[in-house]
């Protein structure tokens, strides 16, 4: 399981496999629970980069938001696979 520490953000960390470009598993540690369970089940099953365009920039406070950290840690996963 990959582990990404989100920054700026109430959730502490995100947790995801991924099989060919498609997220079969996600878990965002701390946050709103009922937000973050919900946009983990959003997210799996459907291909990465479909998940960085709908997420990317999504503002909350601090400049950032949990479906934009999950954006930013499926980016560094592409980049580093």
């Amino acid at each position: 399981m990959y582990s990404y520490k989100t920054k700026g953000v109430c959730s502490h960390e995100i947790l995801f496999d991924i099989k060919n470009n498609i997220i079969t598993d996600l878990k965002i540690v701390g946050g709103c629970r009922g937000n973050t369970q919900g946009l983990a089940k959003l997210a799996i099953g459907r291909n990465i980069d479909d998940i960085i365009t709908l997420l990317k920039g999504i503002k909350c406070r601090g400049n950032t938001s949990c479906p934009d950290q999950l954006a930013q840690a499926l980016e560094i996963y592409k980049a580093q696979n």
